[in-house]
């Protein structure tokens, strides 16, 4: 899955990720174009995740 359509994806089903993590804001799930590393890296501080562990889970959705 390439950039463009995990971003895609994800717009679809951060709402159902927020749920699964509950310490998740829309802060920590919102990103402007090009900076889906940079909410990952939110995303892992609160989840204790790794960047690619979070990819594939949303790969996987």
């Amino acid at each position: 899955m390439n950039e463009d359509q995990r971003e895609g994806k994800w717009k679809q089903i951060k709402g159902q990720f927020k749920q699964k993590y509950g310490d998740l804001t829309d802060d920590d799930t919102t990103y402007s174009e090009g900076k889906f590393d940079e909410m990952l890296g939110r995303m892992q501080e609160k989840t204790g995740k790794s960047k690619e562990e979070l990819k594939n889970e949303i790969d996987q959705w």
